[in-house]
């Protein structure tokens, strides 16, 4: 909705401000759920998380608003006649897969940071949250980063932003496999959190720009669709690598992939957007 509601001037602050409230909550979330299981109880997480999906619906059912028109149901286009209307299939592909591949990234980690906390802990206690806030640190991170990122995206070009993050990121994943206690990778996830504020939504903003409006909604549907592949892809990928090669492995796998895929975005992206002289140009030159 917010894609198909804001306009391109203002759409890297609008869904950089939508991807902190995300990401956030879903990187918050571990450290709320771990202190109300140890506090409380692990029943009544799920009792405080339906209340809160409960409170989400009531406000949206009241306060959201959206402009939108029904159009004729026989206008209603298939997959085949809504691939044939993106007018840059291939740049598309290469966002998609970008996506795919940075929610494989940030969630490769999660089925095995417990593990690694208790292992760089040497058995202390509340491991369980050590670990939510050490997964959450991210978050925090996004929730100052993400809108200002999203502003800078507006102002320099969402390209540069989303390769010079995805390249960071990179980098800051392979120190974390060498880390000797818990605070030290408390802070490698801060810096990591900086860094992957401006990728999703550096994403949205480019498929938003290269997308016709009529086709927009769906658009953003594929790519929701390759996040959340990403996220199951992500997971099993880190549970089998630290089952078959270790724990340390999981991040320098991780840091690895995302370098390969900023080499591919500086090729395939960066380049290609570069060369137009603004984003407005890139639109009307399709």
């Amino acid at each position: 909705m917010i894609a198909t509601q804001t306009d391109k001037e203002h759409a890297g602050y609008a869904l950089a401000t939508l991807s902190t409230a995300s990401i956030a909550g879903s990187l918050l979330g571990p450290t709320v759920g771990d202190f109300i299981g140890e506090n409380l109880g692990m029943r009544d997480v799920f009792f405080f998380t339906g209340a809160l999906l409960l409170v989400a619906f009531v406000a949206t059912a009241l306060f959201v608003r959206e402009s939108f028109e029904r159009g004729d149901k026989k206008q209603v286009l298939r997959f085949r006649e809504i691939w044939d209307a993106v007018p840059e299939k291939s740049l598309t592909l290469v966002l998609f897969a970008t996506f795919f591949v940075l929610t494989v990234a940030l969630y490769s980690v999660e089925p095995v940071l417990t593990v690694y906390i208790t292992h760089l802990s040497g058995g202390a206690g509340h491991v369980a949250l050590i670990a939510g806030i050490t997964f959450s640190a991210s978050g925090l991170a996004n929730i100052f980063a993400a809108p200002r990122l999203g502003k800078l995206s507006d102002r320099i070009g969402a390209h540069k932003v989303m390769l010079a993050s995805i390249a960071v990121a990179g980098l800051l994943f392979i120190p974390q496999a060498f880390v000797t206690a818990p605070w030290q990778l408390m802070i490698l996830r801060f810096l990591l959190g900086l860094t992957s504020a401006g990728l999703t939504p550096a994403v949205n903003i480019l498929l938003k720009k290269i997308t016709p409006q009529q086709i927009t909604g769906r658009v953003f549907g594929f790519s929701m669709s390759a996040g959340y592949l990403g996220v199951f892809a992500g997971s099993v990928l880190g549970g089998q690598v630290a089952a078959w090669f270790g724990l340390r492995y999981v991040f320098g796998l991780t840091g690895a992939l995302l370098l390969v895929n900023a080499v591919w975005v500086y090729a395939k992206v960066y380049r290609k957007l570069a060369a137009q002289p603004s984003d407005a140009a890139v639109v009307a030159a399709k």
